[in-house]
């Protein structure tokens, strides 16, 4: 038992005088009592300076508070801690940093009656250095993934590198000229202009510099990595040679202390579009595996630069595509006075339009496609135009959705977005939502397919309450019907149609956002312009999505301007449309319209009677510049424009009323059909086509 005794005496000597790692006997004054003196950092330190000291005493480079609250912690719970990381700098070597794994275990000392530590202590210096590098590496991955915008990238980058892993860093990048190149023909990487795009810390500098774009001077590490793409860790010292070629300019970096500094090229396809500058002016200098990751983070940079770059040039071809398909000047139209504003903020699939129709009605739509750029602004366009060809033909507002939404489906289908076309929401295209409104009769129409509803605000500003049931979204074809409602509407009423993008500062409260806007419209007397502005500066849209707002005044024509007739079927009275005509127009001074007019009326009430089913109604419309008639019966068949062959005896009566029209056309009703002609009074003329009609076409009965 004794020689055993020795040998474990031994042992402990041995191990405490030889063993790699730092071991120390604390007492509970924080003492060391006994120290390992060939422990990493140890050497050259005398006993006198160790034994009967706290550890911030021998080892200032280390936290004090730190260690102190290890101790603390073991010696009041009792409980081993391992483990733990303190950094700071060592005793006989206070330049490198050290990064030092503590574990402290209690010792119960029975005899002495009080209570001691024993600690272990490791150097993981380069096992920490590793780790820290691959930390900063997956913050950078987090931080870059995040954002498509050139600038969040290159100040998420400099932001995880500073002070993790630099002590500055900056991205400068050539000017992008929207192709893969570095910028214009003919000028080598090393003389092109660069811009500063980020600089951190942001106390040292500004993130971004207002100067413009500027080459960095030659020769110089900047333009070597520029020329020949290729990493290098540079020293720098005052008496480096390259400093030579802008002593004014790279003075900042010998007033910080810089003496290390990485200079990593950012290279897409093989072609240098920036570069990643970092510096350092702590006491460790960098190294070559600090160099591996500046080229991983000079690669991840590229990479997302390059998206962000080719994001932009797709967005700004959207929307330079969606405004393009977007309506241009909206005329002045009898029916409604007109204001919009468009903020295409995603180049998103929002769209608008003002169709005139017939009659001196207007269909007001707006719509909101899936998706965003290039195919959603295409797919816009494609619905914009289908759903203004469908207003042209004058259907009702339910047939022209139930038709946009076959549209729809069919470019699903074409494209590939719509999948299963049972009517699921993956079939979802577009919303939309229309609204026919009449100033004649001053009645409005309003229908809509997954979209918002109208906002009616009376003349009085006051709300004016209309329920419009929400039909599905298009896009899932199979026929689906749509109901719309109509009301009345007061001269002066104020229509105002709007995507969801409006609203997105308000979350998912849409009730506050719809009475919000009905607040701000309640200035019914306002210009529709300066409401536009104030609803955009009120509602504050999120830049997540488009965002359209459509707004109409309504206007109604006046009654002495309306002219309306019942007839019977008879033949008999295609003379007294020629007298009522002659009559009303001699009332409104359109002397000049009178020969034209009575041939039009004539042929559409003769070709009413022949071939439809009374009684016939006969309208004129003095509309501002134009003439309206209007003939309907209860004969839903359309009647079909035909050449007249010589020998025929009839056949012409459409034609002429063709050839006489600046505009003619059939509107279908839920019972009858009305065949329209427009002339323009300052177009009219009293010469007739040879062989346009003759006397069967026009009876004097």
């Amino acid at each position: 038992m004794v020689s055993g005794s020795i040998d474990d005496t031994a042992v402990l000597e041995a191990l405490f005088a030889n063993a790699p790692l730092g071991l120390f006997v604390f007492d509970a004054d924080h003492r060391v009592s006994r120290y390992n003196p060939s422990g990493r950092g140890m050497r050259g330190l005398s006993a006198e300076e160790v034994l009967g000291h706290p550890i911030e005493e021998f080892a200032p480079g280390l936290d004090p508070d730190a260690v102190k609250a290890l101790i603390d912690e073991v010696l009041a719970t009792g409980e081993p801690l391992r483990g733990r990381l303190v950094r700071g700098r060592s005793p006989s070597a206070p330049h490198p940093t050290l990064a030092l794994q503590v574990s402290l275990f209690p010792l119960d000392d029975p005899q002495a009656g009080t209570r001691r530590l024993v600690g272990v202590v490791e150097d993981v210096t380069e096992q920490q250095a590793a780790a820290d590098r691959l930390a900063v590496l997956s913050r950078m991955h987090t931080a870059l993934g995040t954002t498509l915008e050139t600038g969040a990238v290159t100040d998420g980058l400099v932001g995880v590198l500073v002070p993790a892993f630099a002590d500055a860093a900056s991205v400068d990048l050539l000017d992008d000229d929207g192709g893969p190149g570095t910028g214009s023909a003919g000028v080598s990487p090393q003389g092109a202009p660069l811009r500063r795009m980020s600089f951190a810390p942001a106390d040292a500098g500004r993130s971004r510099e207002d100067g413009g774009s500027r080459p960095f001077p030659f020769a110089t590490p900047y333009t070597q990595a520029l020329g020949d793409a290729r990493a290098r860790l540079v020293e720098v010292s005052r008496d480096t040679p390259w400093l030579a070629a802008a002593p004014d300019g790279f003075a900042p970096l010998m007033n910080a202390g810089v003496h290390s500094m990485i200079v990593a090229p950012l290279v897409v396809r093989e072609t240098v579009i920036g570069l990643l500058t970092l510096y350092r002016h702590r006491p460790e200098p960098f190294e070559e595996a600090d160099l591996d990751v500046a080229r991983q983070a000079a690669a991840t940079a590229s990479a997302h630069v390059d998206n962000a770059r080719s994001y932009q040039r797709e967005r700004t071809v959207a929307t330079a595509l969606h405004r393009r398909l977007q309506p241009g000047a909206i005329a002045d139209l009898t029916a409604v006075e007109t204001a919009h504003v468009y903020l295409p903020e995603r180049a998103g699939g929002g769209w608008f339009d003002v169709v005139p129709l017939s009659g001196a009605r207007v269909a007001l739509v707006v719509g909101e496609v899936a998706g965003q750029g290039i195919e959603a602004a295409a797919t816009m366009g494609q619905l914009r135009i289908a759903l203004r060809t469908l207003a042209l033909q004058d259907l009702e507002p339910d047939e022209m959705l139930t038709h946009l939404d076959e549209v729809a489906a069919q470019i699903a289908r074409d494209t590939g977005r719509g999948g299963d076309t049972g009517g699921g929401r993956d079939a979802d295209v577009a919303t939309c939502a229309i609204t026919v409104y009449d100033p004649v009769s001053r009645h409005c129409t309003m229908i809509r397919a997954g979209h918002p509803a109208p906002l009616i605000v009376a003349p009085d500003g006051s709300r004016h309450t209309v329920d419009v049931p929400e039909g599905p979204p298009l896009g899932s074809g199979g026929g689906r019907s749509y109901a719309g409602v109509e009301t009345e509407l007061p001269q002066g009423s104020l229509i105002a149609l709007h995507t969801l993008g409006l609203l997105d500062a308000y979350d998912d409260d849409r009730a506050s956002a719809v009475h919000t806007l009905a607040n701000v419209l309640a200035s019914t007397t306002r210009p529709l312009e300066e409401l536009c502005d104030t609803a955009v500066y009120r509602m504050a849209p999120s830049r997540q999505n488009d965002a359209v707002l459509l707004l109409a005044r309504t206007r109604a024509v006046p009654r002495d301007r309306v002219a309306d007739w019942s007839l019977p079927a008879d033949a008999s009275v295609v003379a007294t449309t020629r007298k009522l005509v002659d009559r009303q127009l001699a009332a409104w001074q359109l002397d000049e319209a009178v020969f034209n007019t009575e041939l039009v009326v004539s042929e559409l009430v003769t070709n009413a009677i022949r071939y439809g089913t009374g009684p016939v109604r006969l309208r004129l419309v003095h509309d501002r510049g134009r003439l309206l008639c209007e003939v309907t019966d209860a004969n839903s068949a359309s009647p079909h424009l035909r050449h007249a062959r010589e020998s025929d005896e009839g056949g012409r009566g459409l034609y002429i009323v063709m050839r006489l029209s600046a505009r003619w056309g059939v509107r279908h009703g839920r019972r009858d059909k009305t065949i329209w002609s427009e002339q323009r009074l300052d177009e009219l003329t009293e010469e007739v086509p040879q062989a346009a009609f003759d006397l069967d076409d026009v009876p004097e009965l």
